[in-house]
């Protein structure tokens, strides 16, 4: 290793452990100033009317994405809907909206990819998914066991 490149190692090496520290000092006098941060956390934590959810809500908030779909369409989907959702076996990107450009993936147990038997039902649980989740730009994608496409939608 030649001496400049040792040199600009040792630069970036100082650089990221000056913004680490730095990061991580905050203010020095931690007791003499609030942090509006624990004042808000503390104000949930009490159940206050400060945007306190219901109980059923905070247990939907841990179970995985994918449940969460599940239990959306047993409760409101009908019966070919339910069979559809069924066989998902994994959501992401439902919780990552901003309205731009919002993309989720629901990934099934189909086999066979576009031309196997989980097109159909992909369509199903584009549908179901846009009941689901609402975004002015959305678009999920619904791919089989292997990951190949299915289908896709607008939500």
């Amino acid at each position: 290793m030649g001496m400049k490149t040792k040199i600009a190692l040792g630069a970036v090496v100082g650089i990221a452990v000056i913004g680490a520290l730095s990061a991580n000092a905050g203010d020095g006098d931690g007791d003499a100033k609030s942090d509006n941060r624990t004042s808000a956390s503390a104000g949930e934590k009490t159940g206050g009317a400060s945007g306190a959810k219901p109980a059923e809500d905070k247990a939907d908030d841990k179970a995985s994405q994918a449940e969460q779909f599940k239990a959306f369409v047993q409760k409101n989907g009908t019966p070919k809907e339910k069979d559809a959702v069924s066989h998902v076996t994994k959501v992401q990107g439902a919780d990552e909206q901003n309205d731009i450009l919002d993309a989720a993936d629901v990934y099934t147990d189909f086999t066979g990819g576009i031309m196997g038997e989980g097109t159909g039902p992909a369509k199903l649980i584009a549908s179901s998914f846009a009941d689901w989740k609402d975004s002015e730009n959305g678009l999920v994608t619904i791919y089989d066991a292997d990951g190949e496409l299915l289908g896709n939608g607008q939500f």
